[in-house]
């Protein structure tokens, strides 16, 4: 681990001790130590297969480390995770069931078989549309919304539970870039009752708006403040920094690597 690695003041809400994560024979994660504290807003970066979306499922307990140990919230993740709010990469939604705004945010409320919604949970879902902006659109037909729109309404059901942790993969994607810097600020907003974990390909947004940076390429090449990322932005990805801010996502090349 990194020098600049940093302690939290409290129990750290996320742990991991020497974890690796073997797939089909290759390793995804070698040897990763890593604490994520109370209200981080923490970007995560790194090449495509560099490890970060395992990074995530191994957080939620949908993947075992192949060895170290994970603790989410103090325990075993899958025993945890319902504390957490998640955004994956992709959407399995079908956009043209009919479904609207506020009844796909109430997905992100699990009751169990057979048993109905109450007031309480349809009030927490008009609470999360309010919080992303988009209480207006609540009756509008899940087909109908913007790229930015569907990715606030996905945030909305990470939200309903109100989570201690927000994970967010890639939440950029399908969002048009004049919309980009609002969403940026709802995610800022958000940091102030939760921690938020945002992978991401973009480098040029860290500055600005996040305040620590974990770089991942299969080893944890630098956990802290985001001002001592820079330097260790040409280890994690194989190549120089400026060649890093042409194209994303960014591919590690061969010749790169010399």
């Amino acid at each position: 681990m990194d020098s600049n690695n940093y302690s939290c003041q409290q129990q750290p809400i996320v742990e991991f001790d020497k974890v690796s994560f073997d797939f089909n024979g290759y390793k995804v994660l070698e040897d990763i130590d890593l604490n994520l504290c109370e209200k981080d807003l923490v970007a995560v970066i790194g090449p495509n297969g560099g490890g970060k979306t395992t990074l995530i499922k191994l957080i939620l307990g949908i993947y075992r480390p192949s060895t170290g140990t994970v603790k989410l919230f103090g325990g075993p993740p899958e025993k945890k995770r319902h504390n957490v709010g998640y955004l994956p990469q992709t959407s399995s939604f079908d956009f043209s069931f009919p479904l609207n705004v506020r009844e796909a945010v109430l997905m992100g409320i699990y009751r169990g078989a057979g048993k109905r919604y109450g007031k309480k949970d349809y009030a927490a879902v008009d609470i999360a549309l309010e919080t992303t902006g988009i209480l207006e659109l609540k009756n509008r037909h899940i087909g109908m919304l913007s790229g930015g729109q569907v990715q606030r309404m996905l945030i909305a059901r990470a939200l309903v539970n109100n989570p201690g942790l927000l994970l967010l993969d890639e939440p950029m994607s399908g969002v048009d870039p004049e919309m980009q810097a609002s969403f940026y600020e709802l995610i800022k907003d958000l940091n102030k009752k939760m921690a938020i974990v945002f992978v991401t390909h973009d480098i040029g947004v860290i500055a600005e708006y996040f305040e620590k940076v974990i770089c991942l390429n299969r080893k944890l090449f630098y956990h802290g403040p985001k001002e001592g990322s820079l330097g260790k932005l040409e280890a994690t990805y194989g190549c120089p920094v400026e060649l890093l801010a042409h194209g994303a996502p960014h591919r590690v090349l061969k010749e790169h690597l010399h």
